[in-house]
């Protein structure tokens, strides 16, 4: 791994990221945030892949080490690759502002057009590459569907959640995913940014946090397959769907997406742009 920038330049890189973002014209804006989402949610269907055939009665623990293992694929496509993620702008766009880069206007322009170009791709994996390719309704030699059964589940435990908790949740993953692009902004080849990336997205994973993005593809993926007919009519012992549209938007999006601003705005660039002695430029917005 070559030497890695200091935190010190990572935290004007994020600055003077944040400051690009509400310059580009809205088409491009519109596109990498479709890819952003696309994205995550793919690696949160390889995730279910995954970590669906490793039963929690037999791997424990294990299970969800194995599926945070993978999820990190979505995130590498974001930063390799190129796409534009909120979470991310949650951290990018708050230490902009505070270093005079760009305004709370600017700041709200870039929120929320990631946050709806993210949903539409996280719809559009689960619709046409999780339900429609029908690959989440394999099923077992006992006519178990594994993959079917662990989305639904998926969805039920986090529309179940209380918003308090949902919040946290919340908090505590975008204080680790935001940790993960400020730890590869230090690198300058793929390698080293996947390295350096890997570990915090696994453990907020892992951990059972909350990411309003790849809730986007995760919540809609169980509500299709839970209520599909192929799912309802089977004669296996499968898990009841419970989750609902209200559970998506306003049980589990709003209260995880106000957690993940927190954790990335406050956290992250705020808190590493103080630390880092920052003065505003007052000349950088008119």
């Amino acid at each position: 791994m070559k030497n890695l920038k200091t935190s010190g330049e990572c935290i004007l890189s994020v600055c003077a990221i944040g400051r690009g973002k509400p310059e580009l014209p809205l088409s491009r804006n519109l596109i990498t945030a479709f890819f952003g989402g696309a994205y995550i949610g793919l690696g949160g269907l390889l995730a279910i892949k995954v970590a669906a055939s490793m039963p929690l009665e037999y791997w424990g623990g294990l299970q969800k080490l194995v599926f945070g293992g993978v999820f990190p694929v979505g995130l590498l496509l974001v930063l390799v690759a190129g796409a534009d993620l909120f979470t991310g702008n949650c951290m990018y766009m708050p230490a902009a502002v505070l270093h005079g880069k760009t305004g709370w206007r600017g700041l709200m322009r870039v929120w929320i057009i990631s946050y709806g170009g993210n949903f539409v791709g996280g719809l559009v994996v689960a619709f046409f590459l999780g339900y429609s390719t029908g690959v989440m309704f394999d099923v077992g030699s006992d006519g178990f569907m594994p993959l079917a059964a662990y989305s639904v589940k998926l969805a039920n435990d986090k529309c179940a959640l209380a918003f308090e908790t949902a919040f946290l949740r919340g908090v505590g993953c975008n204080w680790l995913v935001c940790l993960a692009i400020y730890m590869a902004l230090a690198a300058e080849d793929g390698v080293s940014k996947a390295i350096l990336l890997w570990p915090p997205v696994t453990a907020f994973v892992a951990l059972g946090f909350e990411h309003s993005i790849a809730n986007m593809t995760f919540i809609p993926l169980g509500l299709l397959i839970g209520s599909s007919e192929i799912y309802i009519n089977s004669s296996a012992q499968l898990p009841a769907l419970s989750a609902d549209l209200y559970g998506l938007l306003v049980a589990n999006l709003i209260p995880v997406t106000l957690g993940n601003i927190v954790g990335g705005g406050l956290f992250v660039g705020m808190f590493y742009y103080k630390a880092a002695g920052l003065k505003p430029d007052v000349t950088a917005v008119g």
